[in-house]
């Protein structure tokens, strides 16, 4: 069984799920696969002690007090190569941002191979089930563009500036970002 609760955002409202110990799935309201990880729906539980925790966390970054993510009991549903993706994408420090193209060099290292595409990189990072907790948001193209985010292009715009990454410019429909910070 599954469970769900509810969280006001400054970004609108947020799902939480879970399996009753492990935060599962954080997805904004409308967001591109969402619960796309919970198999038979949810039942309505606000009061699971993770549910608790994770508010509070949320509370924390919206408050712009940097939490750590090491100490949250998260189980996303994926495969071996996305979980290990996300794994990544929970190493990039808040205020700082990467590439696709870093994250597939990262890849390759750790399942010694010489490269590793960028759009399986990209897929990964696309379908990450808990967002803004693993930061799928801090990744950008490797010229600066902000090539997608399954919660809108203008929700990862204001959770960058929300984190005091870079400066952005729009060019031809396409938003670019120039990051004062960049993770290696």
């Amino acid at each position: 069984m599954e469970y769900s609760a509810h969280y006001a955002s400054p970004l609108g409202s947020i799902m939480l799920a879970s399996d009753g110990e492990n935060l599962t799935g954080l997805w904004n309201a409308g967001q591109k696969y969402f619960a796309a990880s919970v198999k038979s729906g949810t039942a309505e539980n606000p009061d699971l002690p993770v549910f608790a925790v994770v508010k509070k966390w949320l509370e924390a970054y919206f408050a712009g007090r940097k939490p750590g993510v090491s100490g949250l009991p998260l189980a996303p549903a994926g495969s071996e190569f996305r979980k290990a993706v996300w794994e990544l994408l929970c190493g990039i420090p808040y205020g700082k941002c990467t590439t696709y193209g870093k994250i597939a060099q990262s890849m390759a290292t750790r399942m010694n191979k010489t490269t590793m595409s960028s759009q399986a990189v990209g897929g990964a990072v696309g379908h990450n089930p808990i967002s803004i907790i693993i930061p799928c948001h801090r990744v950008i193209g490797s010229n600066g563009s902000l090539t997608g985010y399954a919660g809108g292009i203008d929700k990862k715009i204001k959770l960058l500036e929300f984190e005091g990454i870079g400066t952005f410019t729009r060019a031809n429909g396409d938003v670019y970002c120039r990051p004062d910070s960049v993770y290696a």
